[in-house]
């Protein structure tokens, strides 16, 4: 290489390795500050596409756990509820039973009926008041079956749905959870209860009061009745929970190996990047002091000049 003045051609490929150095060294301390190895397009343009997927499938299936456990509140406070309910039925039947014998007159038939009425409305209040977060449980609007849900309006109707999958696939994403009406008239009990079918008037007026000795043994199989109804609703609800609980851990574990396998997408190694940025500082180090020496290389031709 000979020796001029216009271009110092040593300086400049100096430059240009310092440049290149201390830009991989920018790099490395963008990653170890962030953590991740993907940070920008450049660094992975097919990882970050797949990262952000996963990211969204991740913070979908966290929102699909926290809207199962709202459901598991909500099964909860139905089941409740009819537990007091089943309080009151067991107590219709003991005053049923106490007014279908012989040893009590008229009045005080009537006066067990007041109290079989009032347990009556009592359930009647309480399956109307039951709600959660504004919706009401036992009032008989979540009923039905799938078929009949219509999410359509402001407010859906026919039986709850519950969203937890990060699609919209009837099979994998979601299911309903229906709710039998609960009040005393769907029981078939209390003066509010619609006539049945029988060849006796007691048979037709069964569980709706039991003022008279034919009554009150005619009611304690509708009421039998109404308990198994309540039975029923509580089963489904059982095992409506049981397979919510079972949903929320199968989501836990997916989100769990899928937040795995985007940090091995995204996040950086440290230890890799951490050799990588200790051998760039050495390489800039070098580079800058080489650069100075070759800054320095041309005053040669001033001493020939000067000689």
């Amino acid at each position: 290489m000979s020796l001029v003045i216009n271009h110092n051609l040593m300086a400049m490929n100096a430059q240009r390795n310092l440049t290149d150095h201390y830009g991989r060294l920018g790099k490395s301390t963008r990653r170890l500050s962030s953590g991740l190895r993907v940070g920008v397009a450049a660094d992975d343009a097919a990882g970050l596409a797949i990262r952000e997927l996963m990211r969204s499938e991740i913070s979908s299936m966290h929102q699909g756990i926290r809207n199962a456990s709202d459901a598991i509140s909500l099964i909860q406070t139905a089941d409740g509820a009819l537990q007091v309910i089943d309080e009151k039925l067991i107590r219709m039947k003991e005053l049923a039973m106490q007014a279908s014998t012989g040893t009590y007159n008229s009045d005080q038939r009537l006066i067990i009926d007041s109290e079989y009425q009032a347990m009556s409305s009592e359930i009647n209040r309480i399956a109307m008041a039951t709600d959660f977060n504004g919706i009401y449980l036992l009032n008989g609007n979540l009923s039905g079956t799938s078929a009949t849900h219509n999410g359509r309006g402001v407010s859906s109707t026919g039986p709850l749905k519950i969203h937890f999958g990060t699609g919209n696939d009837s099979s994998e994403d979601y299911y309903y959870v229906a709710i039998a009406g609960s009040t005393s008239s769907s029981f078939g009990l209390g003066h509010s209860a619609a006539a049945k079918g029988g060849a006796t008037a007691e048979l037709q007026n069964a569980g709706k009061a039991i003022s008279t000795q034919a009554l009150a043994q005619t009611a304690m199989a509708a009421i039998n009745d109404a308990i198994i109804s309540k039975d029923k609703i509580r089963a489904n609800l059982g095992a409506m929970q049981n397979r919510l609980e079972n949903t929320i851990t199968n989501l836990e574990i997916q989100a769990e190996n899928l937040q795995a396998a985007e940090s091995r997408i995204s996040d950086v190694d440290v230890a890799t990047e951490m050799t990588e940025f200790v051998r760039n500082q050495i390489l800039t180090q070098s580079a800058v002091a080489m650069l100075a020496q070759a800054n320095s290389l041309p005053r040669m031709a001033m001493q020939l000049i000067g000689g």
